[in-house]
């Protein structure tokens, strides 16, 4: 399961945490503006938009393609599918509409679009099918979180068709589907980052225990509700300064809120969800930041430090090796 977040302060920032029993062998990829994209039934686009993301690398007819799980562009664009088991479900193909498979969809819209506005014009002329990357990869069953730095929506394709939805809370999970997510919200319309008072009964006396008992009855569990919910609350009530050292300390802490340690998710017998790694891109300078289950450092990749004109995928091995600073 994931879940995926935006943060505002001088800058842009969007990420995602991607949680899984195991690593595909992710990387960091940089797509260049003249990667030739040889979409499915969309034609071949070769002049775009450079982004970056984390991807598994896969070849394509004896070609590097990007399978993006969350990427940026350098336009500020920023994109994420997460898991939507049991709810996603793809379209047949229509001639009359741009068909376009579920594993293009992010480098379709990230390569063309330089706003969430022009996103949406996309959304109405295209048709998200099932076509998959290679037999051996089936279509994932995903929904997407799509932001930038002035509008943020939710694109969910279901048996009932496509459906685009606003998104003030700015976080995306998984199941169930985004307007009952949204809907669940108001069952925690009285969390407080304050202490609590006492709203029990006036004819007992209920007092504080302690200190630091705001957000009192936020949920700690694993679930994709759960996660929603406590991330929307830390995303809502974060300060930090604008600094980017404070920024992005500050985004990893939002969604370490959401952390799954091993052990504490069983998914199979014997297999344990964690969280692979975390994601944190400044969509206004295209640095993408992560960290990894064993290596807490935060690691950087700026897109504007590579020839971004060129037409090879430059891609970064995940350092996933941890260590301790000794002082002493």
């Amino acid at each position: 399961m994931c879940t995926a977040a935006t943060y505002q302060t001088k800058n842009f920032y969007m990420g995602r945490t991607l949680d899984y029993e195991f690593s595909y062998g992710d990387e960091v990829t940089i797509t260049p503006r003249n990667y030739p994209f040889h979409f499915r039934h969309a034609g071949t686009l070769s002049s775009h938009y450079a982004m970056i993301g984390m991807a598994h690398v896969a070849p394509d007819n004896g070609v590097d393609y990007p399978l993006y799980y969350d990427a940026c562009n350098e336009k500020g664009v920023c994109m994420a599918g997460l898991n939507f088991v049991g709810n996603a479900a793809y379209a047949d193909i229509i001639d009359t509409k741009e068909n376009v498979a579920q594993f293009e969809f992010i480098p379709w819209i990230l390569s063309q679009c330089a706003s969430v506005s022009e996103a949406r014009e996309k959304l109405v002329q295209m048709n998200l099918v099932g076509t998959v990357f290679a037999s051996h990869f089936p279509a994932a069953q995903l929904h997407w979180m799509i932001a930038d730095k002035s509008e943020n929506i939710v694109v969910e394709s279901m048996a009932d068709g496509l459906h685009i939805y606003d998104n003030p809370a700015g976080v995306l999970t998984n199941n169930p589907p985004f307007p009952i997510q949204m809907f669940a919200l108001n069952n925690y319309a009285a969390l407080s980052s304050r202490q609590p008072e006492n709203h029990f009964s006036d004819k007992l006396n209920l007092q504080a225990y302690s200190r630091g008992m705001g957000a009192l009855g936020l949920p700690g569990d694993l679930s994709s509700q759960s996660r929603f919910i406590r991330v929307a609350f830390t995303r809502l009530h974060s300060i930090s300064g604008s600094s980017e050292i404070e920024s992005v300390s500050q985004f990893f802490h939002i969604l370490g809120s959401v952390d799954q340690q091993r052990g504490c998710c069983e998914v199979a017998d014997g297999k344990y969800e964690i969280t692979i790694y975390t994601s944190c891109c400044n969509a206004d300078k295209g640095i993408y930041y992560y960290t990894t289950y064993d290596n807490h450092s935060i690691n950087g990749i700026d897109m504007h430090h590579e020839n971004l004109d060129s037409a090879e995928l430059i891609r970064f091995a995940v350092l996933d090796a941890g260590g301790i600073h000794w002082q002493n």
